[in-house]
């Protein structure tokens, strides 16, 4: 990935580059945790490489802000390492059409869809009161607008109250989800330094631990429910 001049867009007519904070206002929205240290250390892992003014500072393109936000969304959706989305990415700009790796094939990013609370209840067919029961047991945000997991987690607790498992029932597996990120915060507590880029590593050491965090969580139920066949 080159680095061309941020003086060429606007030289030539083209879409003005925008810098870091333009790039959160338009991010922050779908990815909350994004940070100005997060978009550094991307770039410092090679996943997007912005364009420079003669003074230095980062300007991103309309490609670099889709880039981003694909990445983040890999991250999310997928819980894909930076390592595999970057393989990934080098792929397609070798002009390959790779599919991720225990993934479907992933299309061009799409715009996320954002969803209020009516909204979120009326996709999954559910009463509004079941969102509220969510948010109550911490289990959905309370935020007035909810994204694509939502409307993930919001059917699964659809599939639940069904049977008779309400919200409320979850509380403690929200309680124990508090007590294993505190568990991954200690542990990777002396790697927490002042610099941003130690931070921005430290938070991706954390997203890797939580899906092991995950595999093991689903192993245990799994094995827990294969005692009703026995």
């Amino acid at each position: 990935m080159g680095r061309p001049a941020a003086s060429r867009a606007t030289a030539t007519g083209a879409t003005p580059l925008l810098g870091i904070g333009q790039v959160m206002a338009r991010l922050q929205p779908d990815f909350p945790e994004l940070t100005p240290s997060k978009l550094r250390f991307l770039e410092e892992q090679g996943l997007v490489a912005p364009a420079r003014t003669p003074a230095g500072y980062r300007k991103f393109s309309a490609a670099d802000v889709d880039r981003i936000a694909f990445v983040l969304s890999m991250q999310r959706d997928h819980y894909l390492p930076l390592k595999v989305i970057r393989a990934h990415l080098e792929s397609i700009d070798a002009g390959a059409t790779p599919a991720l790796p225990g993934a479907a094939p992933v299309p061009a990013p799409a715009p996320a869809r954002r969803f209020r609370r009516d909204e979120l209840a009326a996709e999954v067919g559910a009463p509004a009161s079941l969102v509220d029961d969510a948010v109550s047991a911490g289990l959905l945000s309370a935020t007035e607008q909810h994204g694509e997991e939502a409307l993930t987690v919001l059917r699964s607790l659809a599939a639940l109250r069904a049977v008779g498992i309400e919200p409320r029932h979850l509380r403690s597996m929200r309680i124990a989800a508090e007590r294993e990120a505190a568990l991954i915060e200690q542990a990777l507590a002396p790697s927490r330094r002042a610099d941003p880029a130690d931070k921005a590593r430290a938070v991706e050491r954390a997203r890797e631990l939580g899906r092991h965090l995950e595999t093991v969580h689903a192993s245990v139920v799994r094995h827990t429910l294969g005692r009703l066949g026995r």
